[in-house]
């Protein structure tokens, strides 16, 4: 009986260091980051139908990215830096719904529906997403301090060439891949710096992720939509 009770606590403690937040309403520390970067070129991946699920996913009713305040305020000394090199940033995701962490799950399931699978995912087998570690039920950007980008030119709002498209499911997005050119390497270089340089850590198989270090919800993750 002791032992079924001590296991039956640290369920319980598990579960409450992996809440979800229902509420609906914006939490008073995330802000919508074109009130401190007014010019970030935000295209939201997940509110439009080129994304590998191959539809807008739920919870995603415009294209506004939300952050916390922290990491907002992080990402404007980026931006900021970038610019005296006459470059920018351009943001693919950043607060991600809970809700639509389980589109991604539900949508994982459904074996048949391999509707991008060529442009994304052509060399992994859907069934094994899970097990490889592009598919999870939870996500760190669903605790608003994570941000998926890239840096495109100041001049022609072009993205610098990485080695492999935002979102690709394989090795050749992993930041380290060593069989892409020395220029591709250069530009992931200069990414992974600036970002270091001001407080973010990447994740290292996908070169676009990284989260702000001491990120103020750790262990929460929200759910409220993002819309206007």
């Amino acid at each position: 009986m002791k032992f079924y009770k001590n296991s039956l606590f640290l369920l319980l403690v598990c579960y409450s260091l992996l809440a979800v937040r229902q509420d609906n309403s914006i939490p008073k520390d995330f802000i919508k980051v074109s009130e401190v970067i007014p010019d970030l070129n935000v295209e939201l991946k997940y509110y439009s139908t080129h994304n590998f699920v191959g539809d807008t996913i739920e919870g995603y009713k415009s294209n506004t990215l939300y952050l916390t305040k922290a990491a907002a305020t992080q990402l404007k000394l980026v931006h900021d830096y970038l610019q005296n090199e006459n470059l920018c940033l351009k943001v693919y995701d950043g607060y991600r719904p809970q809700r639509a962490v389980n589109h991604f799950v539900r949508w994982a399931r459904q074996i048949n529906d391999t509707l991008k699978k060529s442009e994304f995912y052509p060399d992994v087998k859907k069934r094994n997403l899970f097990k490889e570690g592009y598919i999870a039920s939870k996500s760190g950007h669903s605790r608003g301090s994570t941000v998926d980008l890239t840096i495109i030119s100041g001049e022609t709002g072009i993205p610098l060439d990485m080695g492999s498209a935002f979102d690709f499911f394989g090795e050749a997005s992993w930041v380290d891949y060593q069989n892409i050119t020395e220029q591709q390497k250069l530009n992931r270089k200069k990414l992974q710096d600036v970002m270091l340089k001001f407080g973010f850590r990447n994740y290292p198989k996908e070169w676009w992720h990284f989260t702000l270090r001491g990120e103020p919800f750790p262990d929460t993750f929200f759910n409220f939509e993002i819309a206007e």
